[in-house]
């Protein structure tokens, strides 16, 4: 195997199969990628046993051949270099030299025949646009649950129907949910995919790699899931299981409602939460008439107060979150205007931005006792 390739290429190709390469390294095969260079170019893969990832890469070929190297060494080798030609070729025993200038690497690699075969994936069910997949993400992942025992809350739960795409995540506390508008090609009913929490993040790498009109074709099987788009695929396995029933958790008579700038929001909040205690991230939020009072007190650090203008104008009501909860929102809603609403101290809220063009996005936060 020789070839040689433009070391920005290289680069991203490599980076975007890293998503499914080992950290543990329980399997030494599985902190490897797998390099194949054939006559139409260079095919990466890479595996944990629990996601793969395949992509392609043009490289001019001079001699066909595969090889298993280690992945993140590789790529660390390749984004060390200065722009220009790099030169890949296979040695004896499976070692890999990569030159480029006057830099030599040798790297100690694996035979192809040790690595695990990935399955192909079926004809695809639904093709969503790469731009839509990507901003419901970006607007839900954050509310992925962190913990291991509650699996099925370990994602996110995507729903397509011929004429939008959903998606909803949730960890007990929160929930986030974002509706697109979108021509969503190849389904006649609804369909939901249960999409684990290691899977999202390689397909939100996967959709910012396209155009926002390239169609990102989805398809499963018995155990897999698979996302594709030109020559890249990532596999997922599947989490059993059933997402909870999120629709009768939404609130329906949250009449309270403050209007404030997102970024002064944003701002205040991120002030605040500096002195906020450190395992309950507890704000207060006061509401009166024309204004908000952000405030934290209680912890050894100290106590915090600010206040924004608010259009409001219902009775006065305090009421108490985890500051990073709401930040979290803001994060994707980084200006415009944002609404509050409330039933009371105890009940659910709902977040949501004024204006929504393309996105029908809401999130809910339980509230604290502060």
């Amino acid at each position: 195997m020789e070839f040689s390739a433009d070391s920005s290429s290289l680069v991203e190709a490599l980076s975007q199969v890293q998503e499914a390469v080992e950290k543990k390294s329980t399997l030494p095969i599985l902190s490897h990628v797998l390099v194949e260079a054939s006559g139409t170019g260079l095919k990466l893969a890479a595996t944990d046993l629990e996601l793969g990832m395949r992509t392609f890469c043009p490289v001019e070929v001079k001699a066909q051949g595969s090889a298993a190297v280690p992945a993140r060494r590789l790529l660390d080798i390749v984004k060390s270099l200065p722009d220009g030609q790099v030169r890949v070729r296979e040695l004896e025993n499976h070692w890999v030299q990569v030159t480029s200038g006057r830099s030599v690497f040798r790297l100690a690699a694996m035979a192809k025949a040790n690595f695990p075969a990935l399955p192909d994936a079926p004809q695809p069910v639904a093709a969503v646009p790469a731009g839509a997949l990507a901003g419901l993400i970006e607007r839900t992942a954050f509310a992925m649950s962190n913990q291991e025992s509650r699996y099925t809350l370990n994602g996110v739960l995507l729903v397509l129907k011929p004429g939008s795409a959903e998606m909803v995540a949730t960890d007990g506390s929160r929930l986030s949910i974002a509706v697109r508008e979108t021509e969503v090609t190849g389904i006649r009913n609804e369909e939901r995919l249960l999409i684990p929490k290691r899977a999202v993040a390689g397909i939100k790498r996967l959709a910012d790699a396209q155009e926002t009109d390239t169609p990102i074709e989805i398809t499963k099987d018995e155990s897999h899931l698979f996302f594709s788009a030109g020559e890249s695929l990532l596999i997922s396995r599947t989490i059993s299981g059933q997402f909870p029933k999120y629709e009768s958790v939404l609130p329906t008579s949250n009449s309270i409602v403050a209007t404030v700038d997102a970024a002064g929001l944003r701002g205040s909040l991120a002030r605040v939460s500096l002195l906020a205690p450190e395992q309950s991230r507890a704000v207060s939020l006061a509401f009166e008439p024309g204004r908000l009072t952000i405030s934290t007190a209680g912890s050894g650090a100290g106590e915090a107060t600010e206040s924004l203008d608010a259009a409001y104008s219902g009775e006065p009501i305090r009421i108490g979150f985890n500051g990073h909860f709401l930040l979290d929102f803001l994060s994707v809603v980084r200006n415009g205007q944002v609404e509050l609403a409330l039933k009371d101290a105890e009940s659910a809220a709902e977040l949501r931005p004024v204006e929504q063009e393309q996105y029908r996005y809401r999130c809910v936060v339980m509230p604290m006792r502060v």
